[in-house]
């Protein structure tokens, strides 16, 4: 379906490609570009509930994947919970990191849908790197765009959070002191104790 096959493909690689290069995966790239990697990448069919990668897992398969059809739920797990990230559809990358530098998976991502997957695995892109390098510096400047893209958005986030949770301090120290106020008013208004009788 997307691998180099005759032109009654063409048209599905085609989308691919379009899909390639939308807000959710890859804009940096040009439409021709992405059509050169999407010729390198294989379709996956999954059923709902497959799970796709999961959180710290390593090696095995280093593959980055373009949704087609379908969505796909992206769960981060901290030491105490459970937290669903996103919920990504058509024009989704996933997996793009473990594609570049082959370390554990960051989060779970698992099939909210059935799916229509155009994945590139480790060995097709070193196979594109020798054969079109421009192309995968062109992918590589891409995926980097992208991640970059992310990390300024979580260092928004990170700072957001950093006012919020200095905002609820004052509102706490506000809080404390007008209690500690009020506790030296009843203390102060409170009769003196009467003294044990002898």
């Amino acid at each position: 379906m997307l691998a180099r096959k005759p032109r009654d493909d063409r048209g599905v690689q085609e989308h691919a490609a379009s899909l390639l290069v939308t807000q959710g995966a890859l804009v940096a790239l040009s439409q021709a570009d992405a059509l050169a990697v999407v010729g390198y990448m294989r379709p996956h069919r999954l059923s709902a509930g497959t799970v796709l990668m999961r959180q710290g897992e390593h090696g095995g398969d280093e593959s980055m994947a373009l949704i087609l059809s379908g969505d796909v739920t992206v769960e981060s797990v901290s030491a105490t919970e459970e937290l669903v990230v996103s919920v990504l559809g058509p024009g989704s990358l996933i997996g793009e990191l473990g594609l570049v530098d082959q370390t554990a998976r960051s989060a779970t991502c698992t099939a909210a849908s059935d799916l229509a997957l155009a994945v590139l695995k480790r060995e097709a892109f070193e196979q594109l790197m020798a054969e079109q390098p421009g192309v995968a510096t062109r992918l590589l400047l891409a995926i980097s765009q992208r991640v970059a893209g992310h990390l300024r958005e979580t260092n928004r986030k990170l700072l957001t959070l950093a006012r919020v949770n200095k905002a609820l301090q004052q509102e706490l120290g506000a809080a404390h002191a007008v209690n500690r106020r009020l506790l030296q008013q009843l203390d102060q208004a409170a009769p003196p104790a009467a003294e044990p009788r002898p």
